[in-house]
């Protein structure tokens, strides 16, 4: 799963907020994600990370294939 920086992902679990979207803030074979209610960081592992996601809600990647196109 192809995964960048400033991603945006809804996880199955919620967060102890009550939120389930999250930016990722960093890449590699650890994760950190962001809580985007209430700021929380924490990391977590790639194979975690690709278990949970429901669905990728903004990818930097539709961002720059639009900019291209126009």
């Amino acid at each position: 799963m192809k995964l960048d920086i400033g991603d945006i992902v809804r996880l199955r679990k919620t967060h102890p907020c009550g939120n389930q979207d999250f930016k990722i803030m960093r890449t590699g074979m650890d994760f950190r994600i962001e809580c985007l209610k209430c700021g929380h960081q924490t990391w977590i592992t790639r194979i975690k990370l690709e278990r949970n996601i429901k669905e990728i809600i903004y990818s930097g990647d539709k961002q720059k294939q639009m900019m291209e196109e126009n």
